[in-house]
């Protein structure tokens, strides 16, 4: 632990104090070894934030942006194609990497098959944009090779109940056409962002909260999906856009780990979901944090609130 991490626990274990003292109590962290774990789970969301910032700032392989290669990540692919002017494929790369999600033995691998078509066809924005129903057309005779149990099935933690199925209404094939209408080609990304700010102004909150909303209309994106996506295109600089709020309504994880900081349990029922997002921001704000920030570590903490673990997706 450097000097600067040491510095940094000491100084959210002091604001703890201060708020739990002046502001709402905090009976969740009241105990050292949670007040403890708590502290190291948001340090560590506090990492996962600026290590988008850091791979941004380095060199990036363009195998990176490439489905083809193996050491493809859409991550810093994405960053890639952003910094060699290619947006609107640098946001059809975010929004696949929320999709699929990385699988923590398989990785994108998933995410590789469907964008690189199987080794057959690239669905990059430009073809996909251009013809939606294709992509389906496709999914669906390639159905039995993404079956259930099959060498591509495998998607990330957040969305490990997702289905490539090329009909359902909660599959892959109506989330990336419901994704391409949100859209609406052939406006591009930075247009669909303009009009955004056109309709509700330039404030990052307020621009957040409104593409939050909109994109409700995207197949399978829920609360958890819409909010992943928007940060990570805030997080590599693709909008300029951040959350307003932990968005705890419809919730399971983050909404048990404020309940659990708060009330001590995370199953009480002591607080409303607004009051509970309006106390989460105002420690945010006190702890100089992003909702990201606190929304990710809230998760996190509730799930093994007295003994630190790393979860990673």
């Amino acid at each position: 632990m450097g000097p600067a991490d040491r510095a940094d626990r000491q100084r959210i274990r002091d604001v703890l104090a201060d708020f739990h003292a002046t502001r709402y109590p905090l009976p969740g962290v009241q105990a050292a070894s949670h007040r403890d774990v708590y502290v190291d789970q948001l340090l560590e969301s506090m990492r996962r934030v600026r290590y988008i910032t850091v791979i941004r700032q380095r060199p990036i392989d363009p195998r990176r942006a490439d489905p083809a290669s193996g050491p493809f990540d859409p991550h810093k692919g994405a960053a890639y194609l952003a910094s060699h002017g290619q947006l609107d494929e640098a946001f059809w790369q975010v929004f696949i990497s929320v999709h699929f999600g990385r699988n923590r033995v398989h990785g994108w691998r998933c995410a590789r098959a469907v964008y690189n078509g199987l080794g057959a066809v690239r669905w990059d924005w430009a073809r996909i944009s251009a013809n939606p129903q294709a992509f389906r057309q496709w999914l669906a005779n390639n159905q039995a090779t993404f079956s259930p149990g099959g060498p591509y099935a495998g998607f990330g933690n957040h969305r490990k109940y997702q289905s490539l199925d090329a009909h359902d209404p909660k599959g892959t094939g109506q989330a990336f056409i419901s994704y391409v209408n949100w859209i609406r080609p052939p406006r591009s990304h930075s247009q669909f962002l303009q009009d955004a700010a056109n309709a509700v102004g330039n404030d990052p909150r307020v621009l957040f909260a409104h593409l939050y909303e909109s994109m409700e209309t995207v197949a399978s994106f829920g609360r958890t999906a819409r909010f992943d996506y928007l940060t990570m295109l805030g997080k590599l600089g693709l909008a300029a856009i951040t959350p307003d709020r932990p968005y705890l309504h419809g919730a399971t994880g983050p909404l048990h780990g404020a309940k659990l900081l708060f009330l001590g349990n995370s199953t009480a029922t002591g607080l409303s979901t607004n009051e509970l997002e309006t106390r989460v921001g105002q420690l945010g704000v006190a702890l100089r944090v992003g909702m990201q920030e606190m929304e990710d570590s809230l998760c996190n903490w509730q799930k093994s609130p007295g003994q630190f673990r790393p979860y990673r997706g």
